[in-house]
């Protein structure tokens, strides 16, 4: 796919301009033709300056304003009022201007006689793909409100879910800056005056003394090496994480490292779970929900393993045998599943499941600082007290020489 630049005149008459990702230059003005636009200009733009400005200019939208808007539609449906009438009060009570312009725009092509799903896929990157999906479901089936509130229930999970992950790094990374920083002050700063001072006494320096002090002017000296490393190794991890045959392994050491895994782990069962309980909900069958979950999930060990699940479900074998073929799905996983596939609930199940995961994330952030807090005290104990003993030992022979003459 290749990235094209646009000027055009939509419906208000009002000149607008962004990205559009095409085929070629005729598939871009094909697809923003379909948008009742007028295009003025359509030219290839290239892949780096695409990525930054949709990065930094694109019309973003924060799951918290989308969860309420839709969670308001499905309410304004359930009581009956018509479509067009939820959506000019959602336009007015909205207050981010992306989704506000979005839902103005999808709002007037309505008017002109397209369905609410074809409406909402033409406001690229405002409205998530589960949303049109399950609004195409509501429209066939003749219920609209459920699938709205079924999206809004699915993005609180995912929201939840988030929350859940920040909360849980929020004190491993804070208690690790703090005392870093608060390391790097005393090697630096404290530790080179009082050195200056025992040095200037004539005092002949031990071991330990002359080792701290090689290492604060090493810090010193050599900041920017340090810095540089630092540096290279985040560049090191960037390259890891994009190419696919790193990739791979970087996504494997997430599962193993002490701490992490517990974090990263739990967070992946959780997006299995719910994206699967969605898409089975929106009608979709289980081959086609395992396809667009395993390009949903951006670890590759998960992925993987979601594929050859795929594929064994494409050849007749039930998803729960087939889940239990790898290890990296654990067996409480594969029992709710043979019992939703033997019940034909599989939806509430991995309801079930969801919450079930999103809820362990959740103990762990408040279990996670009582885990860290003694292994930092550790490092940090340790580390004063060879500066104590670098500066006293000095100190104590000195008063000792004192004590003699």
């Amino acid at each position: 796919m290749n990235y094209y630049f646009y000027k055009a005149v939509n419906i208000d008459g009002s000149l607008i301009d962004g990205i559009v990702e095409a085929e070629d230059q005729a598939a871009a003005y094909e697809d923003l033709t379909a948008r009742n636009l007028r295009v003025l200009v359509v030219k290839k733009a290239s892949k780096i300056a695409a990525r930054l400005r949709q990065h930094f200019i694109s019309r973003r939208v924060k799951r918290g304003d989308m969860v309420e808007c839709i969670r308001n539609l499905s309410v304004m449906l359930t009581a009956g009022i018509p479509l067009l009438n939820a959506l000019e009060d959602s336009i007015e009570a909205t207050e981010n201007r992306s989704l506000k312009s979005a839902l103005t725009d999808a709002k007037k092509e309505i008017e002109l006689g397209l369905n609410f799903s074809d409406a909402l896929s033409r406001q690229r990157g405002i409205f998530p793909d589960i949303l049109i999906r399950l609004v195409k479901v509501g429209e066939s089936t003749g219920r609209l409100d459920k699938s709205l509130t079924d999206v809004a229930d699915h993005l609180q999970r995912i929201e939840d879910l988030s929350q859940a992950i920040k909360r849980s790094l929020f004190y491993p990374v804070f208690a690790i800056v703090t005392t870093t920083g608060a390391m790097i002050f005393w090697f630096v700063y404290v530790l080179p005056k009082i050195m200056n001072v025992i040095q200037e006494m004539g005092v002949e320096l031990p071991l330990i003394t002359r080792a701290l002090m090689v290492g604060s002017n090493a810090i010193s000296t050599y900041w920017y090496v340090i810095i540089g490393i630092v540096i290279l190794c985040v560049i090191a991890i960037q390259i890891m994480r994009t190419r696919e045959k790193t990739r791979y392994y970087y996504d494997y050491m997430l599962l193993k490292l002490p701490i992490v895994k517990l974090i990263v782990y739990n967070k992946l069962l959780a997006l299995f779970a719910e994206q699967m309980r969605i898409l089975i909900v929106a009608g979709l069958t289980i081959d086609r929900t395992l396809d667009i979950v395993a390009g949903v999930i951006d670890n590759l060990v998960f992925r993987r393993a979601l594929v050859a699940v795929r594929e064994n479900v494409l050849l007749g074998s039930r998803i729960s045998d087939t889940l239990k073929d790898h290890n990296i799905f654990p067996p409480m996983v594969t029992r709710m599943v043979s019992a939703g596939e033997k019940s034909g609930n599989i939806d509430t199940q991995f309801s079930f499941l969801s919450g079930y995961y999103i809820k362990r994330l959740d103990d762990i952030s408040a279990k996670l600082g009582k885990m860290i807090e003694p292994i930092l005290l550790s490092i940090v104990g340790l580390v004063f007290i060879l500066i104590l003993m670098a500066v006293l030992l000095p100190v104590y022979d000195l008063v000792s020489k004192v004590g003699k003459m």
